[in-house]
């Protein structure tokens, strides 16, 4: 029981010079799902000095601002602080004295010193602290 595997059987037996004689052009046969690759040398990437490298000021939020008075009272008196890092001190705060909502963890149950900060309010949820914050840090 003999398959025939028509052209491909050339290929299989080895016989592949007789392709080439009766073609009269070669066309060469590529995958398509071949990619080229491109390669880095470490020598490029070595040529730059560290100290090349230069360190960006700071913009946006993680730019130091000063703060109002009612904020640096919550800070133990820093007066300028990026809105990063003072969000993570109320944060750190919240966590410490334990003022989330046990049912609801998103709201947060505010003490005295929070409502400083947050307007007065009882109760404020977790997405609307970085709102409330805007109007302490002065421009």
């Amino acid at each position: 029981m003999a398959i025939s595997l028509g052209v491909f059987s050339n290929f299989l037996a080895g016989d592949t010079a007789s392709l080439l004689k009766s073609s009269s052009t070669a066309v060469r046969l590529v995958p398509s799902n071949l990619r080229t690759v491109r390669t880095v040398t470490l020598s490029a990437a070595a040529s730059k000095p560290a100290t090349e490298t230069k360190k960006r000021e700071p913009r946006g939020i993680t730019k130091p601002r000063r703060v109002s008075p009612e904020m640096q009272a919550f800070l133990g008196g820093i007066t300028e602080i990026p809105r990063t890092q003072a969000l993570k001190e109320i944060w750190a705060y919240i966590k410490q004295q334990d003022l989330q909502d046990p049912a609801d963890k998103k709201v947060i149950i505010c003490d005295e010193k929070l409502k400083q900060i947050f307007g007065g309010r009882d109760r404020v949820g977790f997405l609307e602290i970085a709102g409330l914050l805007n109007p302490h840090f002065l421009k």
